[in-house]
């Protein structure tokens, strides 16, 4: 699923415009992204859990000339499934 994919769907769910519906899914992303730029832990009950992990630096490797390379300290986004989601998943197979 795509982001225009969700606009498309909550379109047709709710009878909102599409750009009322662009709004309110830019709305929630923002509010992810921002949360998450603070350090905060986004849960969404029944679906799964967002953070934000700190990664030490490291000497990495250049795939194409086998040169090492720094790699910086950095922070990447988590997601943690939640029991909900993961048991409706597998219930799929």
């Amino acid at each position: 699923m795509k982001k225009s994919d969700l606009i498309l769907a909550l379109c047709q769910k709710e009878g909102l415009k599409e750009a009322e519906a662009f709004d309110a899914v830019a709305t929630i992303f923002a509010g992810f992204t921002g949360a998450l730029r603070k350090g905060e832990r986004i849960e969404i009950r029944g679906f799964g859990s967002f953070s934000v992990r700190d990664y030490a630096p490291y000497t990495g490797k250049n795939p194409k000339t086998g040169q090492r390379v720094e790699v910086g300290p950095k922070k990447l986004p988590y997601f943690k499934v939640g029991k909900e989601l993961k048991d409706s998943v597998n219930r799929g197979k």
